[in-house]
């Protein structure tokens, strides 16, 4: 064996040896309450009290208004110094930004990944879909919501731009926030746990076969119908774009009865 071999077989033992740190007190509190905000805890426009969370979370201000700094960064908070900082407010405008940029994204991860050209790409979407497979059957609610949120991400990571996904991730925590507007929302009122596995297990097969313009028409299908018959009668239009856009949204998916 020469050096440099030697040197690699070093590498590679030390590799299989890394210890995996801990997370750290900020990324936990940031992890606890994106949790709050996503489940409806802490609502849109609402103030977050920091003396009430360094007791509930048992940390120090630091690291908590570190965390808040990343949440805000994520777009669920919202930081003036006068108010501190408050769960983002969510108006129809807010909506439509969220949403249509969304859709940008996903047409430009189409443009980039499909057909695809990594397999590791396509496995991770496989193995997204298959933790929202066993979601699905233990019944659990909020883990099928994160598993379709992860599934998502990945089809998006086919495009191999990571600066895309990283975009399209942050855009969907704000996505999440819009759905805690309707709990009902999220519910799919009119589909089983097990019907929203099979979409998306359609969706992947159509991506497998390899042709854009199919995966975006079933992108579509997708839709979001569901979503938008759902938001409060009285959320703030914020624009008259927004309203503009809402009417030619359901107008245009009457009666598809299609959802997120």
């Amino acid at each position: 064996m020469d050096r440099s071999e030697a040197a690699g077989t070093g590498a590679g033992a030390r590799g299989d040896q890394r210890i995996v740190k801990p997370p750290s007190m900020v990324e936990l509190a940031a992890r606890s309450i994106r949790r709050m905000i996503l489940a409806g805890e802490l609502l849109p426009g609402e103030r977050v009290v920091e003396n009430r969370l360094t007791q509930q979370l048992n940390i120090s201000r630091p690291p908590l208004r570190e965390a808040l700094r990343r949440l805000e960064h994520e777009g669920l908070v919202r930081q003036s110094p006068h108010r501190g900082a408050v769960v983002t407010p969510l108006t129809l405008h807010d909506v439509y930004e969220i949403m249509t940029l969304r859709h940008q994204l996903e047409n430009m991860a189409i443009d980039l990944g499909i057909p695809v050209v990594e397999p590791r790409r396509l496995e991770r979407c496989w193995e997204a879909l298959r933790r929202m497979e066993a979601a699905a059957d233990a019944r659990d609610e909020a883990e099928l919501s994160e598993q379709k949120f992860e599934f998502h991400t990945a089809v998006v990571g086919l495009s191999g731009h990571q600066r895309l996904e990283e975009t399209y991730r942050s855009l969907q925590l704000q996505m999440k926030l819009c759905m805690v507007l309707n709990r009902h929302a999220r519910a799919h009122r009119n589909e089983t746990a097990t019907a929203n596995v099979l979409r998306h297990r359609r969706l992947l097969r159509v991506i497998e076969e390899g042709d854009p313009d199919a995966v975006r028409a079933e992108m579509a299908r997708h839709g979001d119908q569901t979503f938008l018959d759902d938001l409060p009668g009285d959320l703030d239009a914020g624009s008259e774009q927004a309203v503009r856009w809402l009417r030619g949204v359901q107008a245009e998916d009457a009666g598809s009865g299609t959802a997120v």
